[in-house]
Formats: structure tokens, C-alpha cells, sequence
């Protein structure tokens, strides 16, 4: 079932790694689009050397059949969707973490793409104004700045909670860039179909769940509205720490303890930017740390395991739903 919304669109390709497609063609104009507060615009051209700088904004650009017109990928967390292997193949990394900005511009790229603000802003591999003055237009993940704040410190904070509709959003807008607007509608009623069979008939409406994502001396553990709220959301389930706005609010280990979830979902993650990436690490300082490992979800071990992009804003944060869906229901937790 996970797999099922990549094959069927892989199975549909050709040898360069596309899929035939009656609404848009390579030659065909594309029209401006408005993205974050700035016009993305290519000329009327549609890309043929883009990259991808986050694994999220990649893995759209894979499963809508794009790897022959992308010439490079960076910034990964989790081994590529399950599915997406001979594209991830075909397209260079430029880097597993950010590269530089000289790296991405000896791609000569017509097109940047990324998930996160910080990615094309001060600190990052460079801001959107650096590119354009450049002539590359780029584009920024709807997720990462519709409803939400990214001018404080930390990984920002939602007025508003994030739903898949702007995760969709994002591959209509990849697929109408690249002219392949029909792919793009059959992979969001691919996701929407898989969303609707994980959650049908389930009642987990007296669940508590906790979304931990890394570091063990002060852990990112998500707040109400991010990705972790839609997988929550769609479970009908509480997260013990939906009283913050903020996305990963660093919070203490006596104040999960005392919250005491009812299942603890665990990023999986194969970077090496902070302590406790892996969940075996994860799993080896709860069972271990004198404040955890009496919580009733530790002493039951109920886990959830879940990659990274699984609980950020991407089309895998549906796999969260699947993951989560399934181990609730395993644990008898659900009605």
C-alpha cells in the first residue's frame, strides 16, 4: 500500500525517466505563478536543468517523472522513497547536507527548488534574490510559509495548522512548472486515496501521541500544526503537545514525562546533524534515562517508527498517516 501511489506512476515511464502526459509539452508556455510572496517565472520555458535542494521537494519532482530534467539534489535526511530509487540514481547529489552556492551554480540550473525558507535564506545555500539576480527563478515549499512565521529563532511557528491540501498544493504547482499538470492531479488523488483507506472506520479519538525528531539533551519534539498535527488530525488522536504553536519546540524530558503519552512516534533519521538521529538510538536513551524509561509508553514500548520526511511537510507525511494508523491499531489502542 505505501508504494502503490509511486508505482503506478513509474510504471507508466519512458527510458529517460518521464511519463507521457496530453496537457502541457516541453516546448509548451508556462506561465508565471505566484510562490511565497514572489513570482516564480521561467521565461515561458519549462525546466530542463532543475535542482532540488531538500529531499521533500525532490521526492515530488521524482514521482511527477522529472529526473531527466533535473541535474542535481542535495539535503537528505532518509534513504530515497521506496519506489523513487532509479531516479535518485539518474540525478547527482550534490551534497547529503547543503552545498555551496557555487556547487548548485556549476549545474548551470534554470530552476532551484526547497522545502524550507532557511534553505534559500541568510545561512542557507543562498538567498531567492541571489538566484534571480542570476536569472534562476526558484521556488519555496507552500508548507514553509503559508500560516506560518519563520522570522523567530528555532524552525518557526504556525498561525494556522498545516493541512495536506497545501502539501497538494505544492505538487500542482511542480507539475504545472514542468507542464505535467495531469501527473500531478493523478498523484494527488493517489495520496488522497491512500490517506482515506489507512484512516477508514478508525476512532482514535482516546490516543495521546508524542512526535519526537531528534537530539536526546534537549529534544525537538513537534508542536500543534505541522506535520505531525496532520498525521494527528487524520487519527482523530491528541498530541500531548498541541498547546504550542511553535514547529519543534525544544522541550524538556521531565515535561514529557509528565505529559506520559500513550504512543511515542520516533524519527528515523540516517543524517548525522544532532544526537539520537537514529530510533535505535532513540529507543536506547528511553529505555535508559532514569526520567523516561518509566513512562507507560516505553514500559510498553509502544513505538512508532517514522523517516524524517515522514513528519515534515511532504507527500510522505501520508505515509506518517498509514505508520501511525496501522501500530495504533496493532496496540489496540483504537475503537
Amino acid at each position: 500500500m505505501l508504494l502503490s501511489g509511486v508505482l503506478l506512476l513509474a510504471g507508466c515511464g519512458n527510458p529517460s525517466g518521464g511519463t507521457s502526459d496530453t496537457t502541457t509539452s516541453r516546448a509548451g508556455k508556462v506561465p508565471p505563478l505566484q510562490n511565497c510572496g514572489r513570482t516564480v517565472d521561467t521565461g515561458g520555458a519549462v525546466p530542463q536543468r532543475a535542482v532540488s535542494l531538500n529531499q521533500g521537494t525532490t521526492e515530488i519532482m521524482f514521482s511527477l517523472g522529472l529526473a531527466d530534467r533535473m541535474v542535481g539534489t542535495a539535503t537528505w535526511t532518509d534513504p530515497v522513497m521506496k519506489g523513487l530509487e532509479k531516479s535518485d540514481r539518474a540525478v547527482e547529489r550534490l551534497a547529503e547536507n547543503y552545498p555551496s552556492f557555487e556547487r548548485v551554480l556549476s549545474t548551470e540550473p534554470d530552476f532551484v527548488a526547497a522545502s524550507f525558507a532557511s534553505t534559500l535564506g541568510k545561512g542557507g545555500v543562498a538567498t531567492r534574490e541571489q538566484f534571480e539576480k542570476l536569472g534562476v527563478p526558484t521556488y519555496l515549499s507552500p508548507s514553509d510559509c503559508e500560516g506560518k512565521d519563520n522570522s523567530g529563532g528555532g524552525d518557526g511557528s504556525r498561525s494556522e495548522p498545516l493541512t495536506m491540501e497545501t502539501v497538494y498544493g505544492e505538487v500542482r504547482d511542480v507539475a504545472r512548472i514542468f507542464g505535467v499538470e495531469e501527473r500531478g492531479e493523478r498523484l494527488v488523488a493517489q495520496l488522497t486515496s491512500r490517506v482515506n483507506r489507512a484512516t477508514k472506520d478508525l476512532d482514535a479519538s482516546d490516543v495521546t501521541l508524542l512526535y519526537w525528531f531528534a537530539n536526546a539533551e534537549s529534544p525537538y519534539m513537534a508542536g500543534c500544526c505541522g506535520a505531525p498535527g496532520i498525521i494527528t488530525g487524520e487519527l482523530g488522536a491528541k498530541n500531548v503537545f498541541d498547546d504550542t504553536t511553535e514547529e519543534w519546540p525544544q522541550i524538556s524530558w521531565e515535561t514529557v514525562a509528565d505529559r506520559n503519552p500513550d504512543v511515542l512516534v520516533i524519527g528515523d533519521l540516517t543524517r548525522k546533524s544532532e544526537t539520537a538521529e537514529s530510533a535505535a538510538k532513540k529507543i536506547e536513551f528511553l529505555e535508559s534515562n532514569p526520567v523516561t524509561k518509566t513512562m507507560d509508553a516505553v514500559r510498553n514500548k509502544r513505538y512508532v517508527l517514522l523517516s524524517g520526511q515522514s513528519m515534515n511537510p511532504t507527500i510522505r507525511t501520508v505515509e506518517g498517516v498509514e505508520r501511525v494508523a496501522a501500530e495504533v491499531r496493532e496496540y489496540g489502542l483504537a475503537k
